[in-house]
């Protein structure tokens, strides 16, 4: 099974290697409509997000509107032991580098236990329509979602949702895929607005 993960990040990471830099910007605008007009989200209070990096959903383009609309944001921070944590960030809060790439809360940012939080965007290579996820191998969210009992949401493009994508025990999912034409998984099924 894990040659076979290791075969999906592949072929997900050249699937992405091939979009332009306006068909990435054109898929943002759709996945992010569609977030931001969810009842879930428009719900939720507190919320966590992830720093988009390189061909992933530039998410941080949604934190002026969730500011707006009064919601408290979150990023993660990476612990070691592949751990992670939620800081609550502001408008104005520095986003400093980590050593992998991407950009998280500094120290100054406090931390927000796991059952503080509403719902979480959760980031991943691929998607599958039942809510499976194909992460980078980390293990971090997996290991933080275990603590966690609010609503998950994956932003997917529609070129990266696979039929099936294989689950170890320790594999967490997500409750709702939001691809740029549809929405997915089993909160999906249960309205009656899956994509299908």
């Amino acid at each position: 099974m894990t040659a076979e993960k290791e075969r999906l990040r592949r072929q997900a990471l050249d699937w992405l290697a091939s979009l332009s830099p306006q068909d990435r910007r054109a898929g943002d605008d759709a996945l992010f409509r569609r977030f931001l007009s969810l009842p879930q989200t428009q719900a939720a209070q507190v919320l966590l997000l992830y720093c988009g990096m390189g061909t992933e959903p530039d998410t941080l383009r949604l934190l002026p509107p969730l500011f707006s609309a009064g919601k408290a944001v979150c990023l993660p921070r990476c612990l070691p032991g592949n751990q992670m944590e939620a800081r609550l960030v502001q408008k104005d809060s520095q986003l400093v580098r980590h050593p992998y790439g991407m950009l998280e809360p500094g120290l100054d940012c406090p931390v927000i236990p796991a059952e503080q939080i509403d719902l979480a965007l959760i980031p991943g290579l691929a998607f599958d329509r039942s809510g499976g996820r194909l992460g980078r191998g980390g293990g971090y969210y997996d290991r933080w979602l275990t603590g966690f009992s609010g609503i998950t949401i994956a932003l997917c493009r529609d070129g990266l949702l696979l039929d099936t994508i294989p689950r170890l025990p320790h594999d967490v999912g997500v409750k709702l895929v939001i691809t740029e034409t549809s929405l997915y998984g089993p909160s999906a099924l249960e309205q009656g607005k899956s994509g299908a």
